[in-house]
C-alpha cells in the first residue's frame, strides 16, 4: 500500500518508521527544510511515561485565581483573544472536574506506557543515540497540600502498575545532588523510576536516517494547500509542487491539523498552545540536573540534555504568533535558579525557542481514523508529543494496515469529540 503521511516532525517520523516496517511505500511531505523542525525542535526533553497527567485539573481554576493575583502566572493569554482560544478555554475549564480528570489520566497513561515498551523494542532492534539517560524523573512537592493533591494521581498510577516512590526533601536530594541549594525549601517529591529523558530532535533525525534505509521518500520545502474527496475517499493532496496520491492518508501536522481538516469537514479541537525553552551549558555535573525535574507549581521541567540543561514551560494562548516574549525568557531562567542556582553557566547564548503545542481540551491524543474510509489522524499530543510518539506511530500504523491494535482504542480517536461534524469512522 502507498501511504502519504503529512507532517514531519516526531509524530510524522514515527508514524513513517512503523508504516515503512510493516511494508508499505511511505512518503511524508512537510513545509520544513528537515525533519523536527517546528515543536519537535526544542522540546523539554521529557519522555515522562508516569508524569503524563492532563492539563485540566481540578484545581486549575483556582490556580489560576492565585497566578493572576500573584503576576506570575504560568499560563498567559494574549489580550487580542480569538474565537478559537475562547472555544479552547471553554472546553479545558469542562474537563476541570475530578472524573474526567481520571478518564483523561488514564487515556494518557495507556498510550504512554505503550510508548516506552515501543520504543524499548526499538532500541533491541538497533542502536540510536539520542543523548538520553533513564534515571526516572522527579515531581517536585513544596509543601504538605501538593503531596495531598498527588494522592490521586497515585491511585491512577497502582492502577497502571507504574512504580513510584515518596521522597522527603532528603529524598530528593538524594536523587538530585543539585537540590541540595533549596533543601530547606522543599517539602519532598514524587519519583517515577522508569521515566527518561532524550533530545528529541537528535532522536528523529536519527530515525529518519533509519526511514530513509527502508525507503521512505521524504519531500521537504513542500507546502499543503488542500485535501481532495472524492467517493468518500481522500483521492489526492495538492501542495505548491503538484498534487500527490496514494491508497491512504496519515495527518500529523501538530498544531496545523485543524485548518487543513477543516476544508473537508472534520472539526478536530486541536489549538496551538505556545511554549518556550532556554537551552543552555552545564557548568559543574553535581549541581546540575541528573535528570528531568518538574515543578508543577511554577508549570516549568528542567531536563539534563548530554552537557547541556533544558528548561521549558509557559502555556501561552495566542494561536500562532511566533514572537519570542522577553517575559517568558526572564520565567525560564528564574525556574532554572530557584531549584539550580549553580548549575549552568553564564552566556549570552540561552538558544531561546518557541514552539507550539497541539493541545486538546482533554489532554489526550487524536489517533485513528475519520469519516473517509482512507484518512486517518495522529496529531493533538499537546506538551507529550515525544512522550507519547513511539506508540502513536505504532498504533497509526496497525489502524492504517488492518491489524489489531495492541492496545484498547477507546476515546482516542476523533469520535470523542461529539461536536464533530461527522462520527462514521472507518477502521479499514
Amino acid at each position: 500500500m502507498n501511504v502519504l503521511v503529512l507532517g514531519a516532525g516526531i509524530i510524522g517520523t514515527t508514524s513513517a518508521y512503523f508504516l515503512a516496517k510493516q511494508g508499505h511505500n511511505v512518503t511524508v511531505v512537510d513545509r520544513q527544510k528537515s525533519v523536527a523542525m517546528e515543536t519537535s525542535h526544542a522540546n523539554a526533553g521529557q519522555l515522562s511515561y508516569a508524569f503524563s497527567s492532563p492539563w485540566a485539573t481540578p484545581s486549575l481554576p483556582l490556580s489560576l485565581i492565585k497566578w493572576t493575583l500573584g503576576g506570575t502566572s504560568p499560563l498567559v493569554v494574549n489580550p487580542n483573544v480569538s474565537l478559537e482560544t475562547i472555544k479552547f478555554m471553554y472546553r479545558t475549564y469542562k474537563n476541570c472536574n475530578s472524573n474526567s480528570y481520571e478518564i483523561n489520566k488514564s487515556r494518557m497513561l495507556r498510550i504512554a506506557n505503550y510508548s516506552q515498551k515501543t520504543l524499548i523494542d526499538l532500541e533491541s532492534e538497533f542502536d540510536i543515540n539520542y543523548e538520553h539517560r533513564k534515571q526516572g524523573s522527579l515531581q517536585l512537592f513544596w509543601s504538605p497540600k501538593d503531596l495531598e493533591k498527588a494522592k490521586q494521581d497515585m491511585a491512577i498510577l497502582k492502577k497502571f502498575k507504574i512504580q513510584y516512590e515518596v521522597l522527603d526533601a532528603q529524598g530528593c536530594v538524594e536523587a538530585e545532588p543539585g537540590l541540595q541549594y533549596i533543601r530547606n525549601k522543599l517539602y519532598g517529591g514524587l519519583r517515577f523510576i522508569n521515566d527518561y529523558t532524550g533530545n528529541c530532535y537528535l532522536f528523529t533525525s536519527e530515525l529518519y536516517k533509519k526511514c530513509l534505509e527502508m525507503g521512505v521518500k521524504f519531500e521537504f520545502d513542500t507546502h499543503i494547500e488542500s485535501i481532495h474527496i472524492n467517493n468518500n475517499k481522500v483521492s489526492s493532496v495538492k501542495t505548491n509542487h503538484g498534487e500527490l496520491t496514494a491508497d491512504s492518508y496519515s495527518v500529523s501536522l501538530g498544531s496545523h491539523s485543524p485548518k487543513i481538516l477543516s476544508s473537508v469537514g472534520i472539526d478536530i479541537p486541536v489549538y496551538p498552545v505556545k511554549g518556550y525553552s532556554i537551552t543552555l551549558p552545564v557548568l559543574n555535573d553535581l549541581d546540575a540536573p541528573q535528570s528531568t525535574i518538574m515543578d508543577d507549581k511554577n508549570k516549568v521541567g528542567i531536563t539534563r540534555l548530554g552537557n547541556t540543561i533544558r528548561v521549558a514551560g509557559i502555556a501561552h494562548l495566542t494561536d500562532h504568533n511566533s514572537s519570542l516574549r522577553e517575559k517568558s525568557l526572564h520565567s525560564l531562567k528564574k525556574g532554572l535558579n530557584n531549584l539550580f542556582p549553580h548549575a549552568a553557566k553564564e552566556t549570552n547564548d540561552i538558544n531561546f525557542w518557541t514552539g507550539f503545542r497541539p493541545s486538546t481540551p482533554d489532554s489526550t491524543p487524536i489517533i485513528g481514523a475519520t469519516p473517509y474510509s482512507n484518512l486517518y489522524l495522529n496529531t493533538g499530543h499537546g506538551t507529550l508529543g515525544w512522550t507519547m510518539s513511539l506508540g502513536s506511530g505504532k498504533l497509526l500504523a496497525n489502524i492504517v494496515s488492518g491489524n489489531e491494535p495492541e492496545i484498547s482504542l477507546e476515546g482516542i480517536d476523533m469520535s470523542r469529540y461529539k461536536y464533530s461534524n461527522k462520527t462514521n469512522l472507518n477502521y479499514g
